[in-house]
Order: C-alpha cells, then sequence, then structure tokens
C-alpha cells in the first residue's frame, strides 16, 4: 500500500508530489533496487526509467547523471532525459537518502529525440522500521516539470498512478531480489 498526496509546488509551477508506504524488505534490499548508479536495478524494474548513466562522479556520495524515460500515457508523453545532481547518504540510524536537483554540464547538452525535464528538488528515504528489521517506510517526493507542451491535467493524472505503480513495482523487485 502507498498513500500518495501532493500540493502546489513552491520551486516551479507543478505539484510536489509525496509517496509513503512500508515495503515488506530490509531497508538494504530496497536500497539495492533504488540507489541512484549506473548498472543498478532501477532500470529493469522501474517502468518510468529507460536509462540511467553516470555523466561525472564528483565524489562518492555526489555524482551528475543523466536519466531517461520512455514514452507512456500511450505515448501522450514523449520520451524524457533529465541531468541531475544527485547525492546519497546513510544516516546513524540506518536511512538512507538520494536526493536531486537538476543542472546543466557541459558534457549533456540536450539530445534528440527527448524532451528535457527537469528534476526540482526531489528523493527518496528508505527508512528502517524498529524491531522490524524485514520491513522499510519508503519517502518519496517528487517535483518533476516534464517539459513540453503538456496540458497540466495530463501531468496531473499521471503522477499519482505513476507513484503508485512505483511502489508496486519496487515491492515486486525487493521480493525478487530476496528469493
Amino acid at each position: 500500500e502507498v498513500a500518495v498526496s501532493w500540493r502546489p509546488s513552491t520551486e516551479f509551477a507543478g505539484n510536489l508530489y509525496k509517496g509513503e508506504g512500508i515495503l515488506p524488505a530490509s531497508p538494504q534490499n530496497v536500497w539495492e533496487c533504488i540507489k541512484p548508479v549506473a548498472g543498478g536495478l532501477r532500470t529493469k524494474w522501474d517502468q518510468n526509467v529507460k536509462d540511467f548513466e553516470v555523466i561525472e562522479a564528483i565524489s562518492d556520495a555526489v555524482s551528475v547523471c543523466r536519466t531517461t524515460t520512455p514514452s507512456a500515457c500511450m505515448r501522450i508523453i514523449s520520451p524524457r532525459e533529465f541531468v541531475d545532481v544527485v547525492v546519497m547518504k546513510q544516516y546513524e540510524d540506518g536511512t538512507m537518502l538520494s536526493a536531486a536537483t537538476n543542472v546543466e554540464h557541459p558534457l549533456c547538452p540536450p539530445q534528440p529525440n527527448f524532451v528535457r525535464g527537469f528534476n526540482y528538488p526531489c528523493g527518496c528515504f528508505c527508512i528502517p522500521v524498529p524491531g522490524e528489521p524485514d520491513r522499510t517506510e519508503l519517502l518519496t517526493f517528487f517535483q518533476t516539470d516534464l517539459g513540453g507542451y503538456l496540458p497540466q491535467t495530463v501531468v496531473d493524472s499521471f503522477f499519482p498512478s505513476s507513484i503508485s505503480g512505483f511502489y508496486s513495482n519496487l515491492t515486486k523487485a525487493v521480493k525478487a531480489l530476496k528469493a
């Protein structure tokens, strides 16, 4: 189960979406499925991530990345690309975080056949559930300007179901990882 809520963004003319749910896996397994690294598992299970590449590794915890997405909503939404600076952090309580925001990078100009979208401050928190090592609270925050000329009604109908699908597909991925 996932709860999805939203409010107007203070960053751009769209919404800030929040997803929250409990996944039936350890924080380490959830993190293994969502961590933003080249060759990671996310492209295998996340229907909204076609490709993920590191453009520049600034440190072990900070990188500039390019993510591409397939077309969506019966091809009403064409393929997108996003270039973000991404930070990863682990806290003393075991919480793992990835946070990102859009950035321009000289090694990644806009590519043909993609609409350049923009992620405003967003991220995922994998939070251990006290006393339950095989359960993880996952908080996600998305503030995405899909770019192009999409009516806001299309965007508003896409995101809540997309976030719900993200949690559903992630649950299947962590169960497969445990098997």
